[in-house]
């Protein structure tokens, strides 16, 4: 009896707050759809608004999973606009299938295909083991002074952002090696020590998914969006020629930070480096698979970097390419009914529709009325390029405070974006640079554990506070934001993105 009411409180507890957010998600909808259409805006951008608002709910309240939450958006948008005024012809209606047409849109985009490609890459990685022999590897190099190892834990994650395109995936495969080392070193799990690793872990996660444009879905969002306004391609190397260099300075910043906010107990720890590498030895030797999956990695990552320069083959093709190779029997790593296990398939329906919604947005006029509704006001359009920066940039971060998904908020804020530096009449060049400006600002995910799935990764350990977190997040935010303003008054205006 006891186990029974055990179970049953917490369900009490958590299914009303659920019902209440997703009741308020279709208040927030009715609400929207109850109020005249604004003048200019069309009946369909009127209606996208309101799933726009119904979609924000759902994310930030999380009410439903987030692969259902891409479900009921596709229906609710395919039915308001298909039972709405066509676009084309106001005096006839869309029609569902015309609606579900353009509600779908997102799933042909190549963006989503090569997100798909990328979390088959991750599952492979940790399928063979092969990015905790690298986080392994990394760390036996750097001794046993806990200065080297906080080094040595945030090179990790430097070097797994190349290979494993999941951040979820790179923070999963040193979660339980900084686990076995604190415990091996006697210490607790909550120690000062282990939130120092773990914090920095997650931090220098989102720090890289700025830095390498294959490190996250959330990218991916933004370059579909942008091939679809400006029909323009960025390569793997101008992402990482313009967004590197911050990466770089930001992780040495990461570094000071943490040992200034969360000093460890301890300046060594004897034979730390031993029981690394007994970890390691652990693994046993080099594995084919592992070999193999090794020979692709480097080869795709010679594909990406070198598109454009050595071959015209984009992203998302050499990706495949890499996928067809690791799933063909005998030369491959695994089979399709071992992979298919390990992908979240609901993150690509979501990216998919997250595209989707965004197109929408911008098919619909209703990211233009949204952009010089929320701008105009503020003078925007008189500002000097680093000051438009400087606005967006911190109202991106203050509504990140509300998002658990960086694709969810990229799916939400960049079209508005994009409508918005269309309509300052800036060149081409300029607007595509204040776009992805803002997606680099979009993996901002410092300042709360439920700001990014990795966060959450590491949270769920036990071993730092929400406040541990805050006290690295805010310098890491203040001064992240300050040094995309020192790059985009500099730098980025010397290479040609501004």
């Amino acid at each position: 009896m006891s186990t029974l009411s055990t179970d049953t409180k917490p369900q009490k507890k958590v299914l009303p707050i659920k019902g209440i957010s997703l009741l308020l998600a279709f208040l927030a909808l009715l609400g929207i759809l109850m109020l005249p259409t604004p003048e200019g805006l069309p009946v369909a951008g009127h209606r996208t608004l309101a799933i726009l608002a119904f979609a924000v709910v759902l994310w930030v309240s999380e009410a439903v999973s987030y692969p259902v939450s891409a479900v009921l958006i596709t229906v609710l948008t395919t039915l308001l606009l298909g039972f709405g005024p066509s676009l084309e012809d106001p005096e006839k209606l869309m029609g569902t299938k015309d609606a579900l047409t353009l509600v779908l849109s997102g799933f042909s985009n190549s963006a989503v295909i090569l997100v798909a490609g990328a979390l088959f890459l991750a599952a492979a990685m940790q399928s063979t083991k092969l990015d905790r022999r690298i986080a392994l590897t990394i760390l036996s190099k750097v001794g046993s002074r806990t200065k080297s190892i906080l080094m040595g834990a945030i090179l990790v994650g430097v070097a797994l952002s190349f290979f494993v395109p999941s951040t979820t995936a790179r923070v999963g495969a040193i979660v339980p090696i900084i686990l076995g080392m604190v415990a091996a070193f006697g210490l607790q799990k909550d120690s000062r020590l282990a939130a120092l690793l773990m914090i920095a872990s997650a931090q220098a996660a989102s720090i890289w998914n700025i830095g390498i444009k294959t490190a996250a879905a959330q990218n991916m969002v933004a370059l579909g969006f942008m091939e679809k306004a400006f029909g323009v391609h960025i390569t793997w190397g101008q992402w990482f020629l313009y967004a590197a260099p911050w990466s770089i300075i930001m992780s040495i910043v990461l570094y000071y930070v943490m040992l200034k906010v969360i000093p460890p107990e301890i300046e060594s720890i004897p034979n730390g480096g031993t029981m690394v590498k007994k970890q390691l030895k652990d693994l046993g030797p080099l594995t084919q698979p592992e070999l193999r999956l090794m020979i692709i990695s480097i080869t795709l990552l010679f594909l990406w970097s070198t598109e454009g320069i050595v071959h015209s083959m984009d992203t998302t093709t050499s990706t495949l390419l890499a996928v067809a190779v690791m799933l063909t029997p005998k030369i491959g790593v695994f089979s399709w009914k071992e992979a298919e296990g390990d992908i979240p398939w609901g993150t690509i329906i979501l990216f998919a529709v997250g595209i989707s919604l965004g197109s929408v947005l911008l098919k619909t006029k209703a990211a233009d009325w949204m952009a010089s509704t929320m701008f105009d006001g503020i003078g925007l359009a008189t500002m000097s390029i680093v000051g438009i920066i400087a606005v967006l940039s911190i109202f991106n971060i203050l509504i990140h405070l509300g998002f658990a998904s960086a694709t969810s908020l990229a799916a939400a804020f960049i079209p508005i974006v994009i409508a918005l530096s269309q309509g300052l009449g800036e060149h081409t060049e300029t607007a595509i640079g204040i776009v992805l400006i803002q997606q680099f600002v979009v993996s901002f995910g410092f300042l709360l554990p439920v700001n990014a799935p990795q966060n959450m990764l590491a949270y769920g350990t036990g071993a730092f506070t929400v406040k541990d977190f805050l006290k690295a997040g805010i310098p890491l935010t203040i001064i992240g934001y300050l040094l995309i303003l020192l790059f985009s008054a500099t730098y980025w205006q010397w290479i040609g993105l501004l």
